[in-house]
């Protein structure tokens, strides 16, 4: 079996479809039959200007085989992510231009992906298995300007309707994603696999009783035996999906002399927040930028409280951040300016995790009062959202759609 296997990000680059698509690849090597070859197709890293890491562009080894396709420099508007893409996309079709596939498969936030893939799978007669992580024609509407939203949903939308309607196979990386594609396609089928824990973050998950816990009475004033000032961690992109600029300002200063903000990551937005932190006046605020997965847990195990936020976009409504996975499983407090389905999801499976309204301040603040300090195991999480498990069922997924073809 020969598969293609198409992602904007891959390892080592920093974000969530870099490590989802790692994991897949991983388990996809580990499920193949025998004499099958895997030919990966992603970019050099390029998430964040602000973090470099070095891969080779060529890298063959066994039935694997790995085409890392260098971009121009970009930044995060717009007109230079469609320049990438383009360059990208050229490349891919000039490697695939003379091999056949049993199964093409494309991981897509960027929808544009999934349609690269969609015309590939037509042009060499295989079918096509997507693997859908955000709902672009739902997103543009909200984080573009409302003139050129309306210009440019329509055409995105029938860019959606025509690639979505090749596939063999539609993966939905949310649960909340579901009632939008039931309704719009409900002809093609579809699963949910989930993004999920990795081993790293599985290795440091606490596995005990909790270590220390500062109890908040119900009048939701700090213990007063334990007045030091906690440390809320966010690490991620910092863009307009999180609206950091919106909420963090306000809600650092509220929690002035009892909390300090580490942020650490890169983004659209970066700029735009640190001017809002400095306008403020905030004192408890770091800003820091990307650093690799290794120090990242150790910055989690140092900090008090995980932090999450999401802009108060309606589309946001119906995603599920990979973030709260690797949040989940260290056992520390969590807390969430979410919405939606990924405040229901909190609720069903996160113990001592506390959400309130995106870009709220004054619930934000009571809902880190109702938090209990502490890192505390949540074994029945981690063993539900174990990535590992989650890609092998996945990858068996995918041979299956192949198989079935061939």
């Amino acid at each position: 079996m020969k598969i293609l296997f198409l992602s904007f990000y891959f390892q080592p680059d920093l974000s969530a479809g870099s490590f989802r698509n790692t994991a897949l690849v991983e388990s996809l090597l580990a499920n193949l039959p025998e004499g099958s070859e895997l030919d990966v197709i992603t970019t050099l890293p390029n998430r964040y200007a602000g973090f470099k890491a070095e891969a080779p562009e060529d890298e063959v080894k066994a039935n694997l085989t790995i085409k890392r396709i260098p971009l121009p420099q970009h930044e995060s508007g717009m007109a230079d992510q469609s320049r990438s893409f383009l360059a990208y996309a050229k490349q891919v079709m000039r490697f695939v231009a003379d091999r056949d596939y049993d199964v093409v498969f494309a991981s897509s936030s960027r929808l544009m992906t999934a349609t690269l893939g969609a015309l590939i799978a037509r042009k060499k007669g295989a079918p096509l298995y997507l693997d859908i992580r955000d709902i672009f024609v739902d997103t543009i509407k909200e984080v573009l300007p409302r003139k050129l939203s309306w210009l440019m949903k329509p055409f995105f939308a029938a860019v959606e309707r025509w690639t979505v309607s090749k596939a063999d196979r539609l993966n939905i990386v949310s649960a909340g994603f579901l009632p939008y594609f039931e309704s719009r396609y409900p002809s093609i089928s579809k699963v949910v696999f989930t993004n999920g824990i990795d081993e790293e973050f599985l290795r440091v998950a606490p596995s005990g009783r909790p270590e220390t816990v500062v109890a908040r009475d119900t009048s939701s004033k700090v213990d007063t035996q334990d007045q030091r000032i906690f440390e809320i961690l966010y690490a991620g992109n910092i863009g307009e999906g999180q609206g950091l600029h919106n909420l963090v300002p306000g809600l650092a200063k509220s929690l002035e002399g009892r909390a300090k903000f580490r942020l650490i990551g890169g983004g659209g937005r970066l700029r735009q927040l640190e001017n809002a932190v400095a306008k403020a006046g905030c004192t408890n605020v770091v800003i820091e930028p990307p650093i690799p997965r290794s120090e990242l847990i150790e910055a989690y195990k140092q900090a008090d409280v995980l932090f999450l936020h999401l802009n108060d976009y309606e589309a946001f409504r119906k995603v599920l951040p990979s973030k709260l996975f690797e949040y989940g499983a260290l056992g520390k407090p969590i807390l969430a300016g979410v919405a939606g389905y990924s405040a229901s999801f909190i609720e069903d499976y996160l113990d001592n995790a506390e959400v309130f309204s995106p870009c709220s301040e004054s619930e934000a603040v009571e809902a880190f009062e109702r938090l209990r300090i502490g890192d505390a195991a949540r074994f029945e999480f981690v063993k539900r959202f174990s990535r590992r498990r989650i890609m092998d069922d996945m990858a068996r997924d995918v041979i299956a759609l192949g198989e079935f073809r061939s």
